[in-house]
């Protein structure tokens, strides 16, 4: 499992390439159902000004879009950089099976204090519901921001 969640995760870091080189923060996301890529995302907060436009909510709006679902139950979103709480909220209203991750950010980074994507999953109850699997690729997705 651990290859098919590296090769998925070298699709997200095209994606956030993609964002840095447009001047946004370097995240990206896809989103796989049934061994299909579905939909992507990268940050465009600083091209559109929007501050809900994260890499995971861009990539669950596509998909939203072109599946026209709202739940993503048996789908797996993949990011470079750990979701924060809006896209998590996202991740768990989609209803998806798993989250896998790259990176996660530095002792120094103190924005969400002690937050995990872990501890908001178990707060809200979904610690059966929603698989958290981290660590694919974590020093190239750390890299790359």
């Amino acid at each position: 499992m651990t290859s098919e969640h590296e090769r998925y995760m070298r699709i997200a870091l095209e994606e956030a390439h993609k964002g840095k080189a447009e001047g946004n923060v370097a995240v990206g996301s896809i989103i796989v159902s049934g061994g299909e890529v579905i939909a992507s995302g990268r940050n465009l907060v600083a091209t559109t000004s929007d501050v809900t436009a994260h890499a995971e909510t861009v990539a669950i709006r596509e998909a939203g879009s072109s599946t026209g679902r709202t739940e993503f139950q048996g789908c797996t979103l993949y990011t470079t950089f750990e979701p924060c709480p809006m896209c998590a909220g996202a991740i768990m209203n989609g209803n998806f099976e798993a989250v896998v991750m790259g990176g996660r950010p530095t002792s120094s980074d103190t924005r969400w204090a002690e937050y995990t994507i872990e501890k908001l999953v178990e707060m809200a109850g979904w610690s059966d519901r929603l698989a958290v699997v981290t660590g694919i690729l974590s020093r190239e997705c750390e890299e790359v921001r």
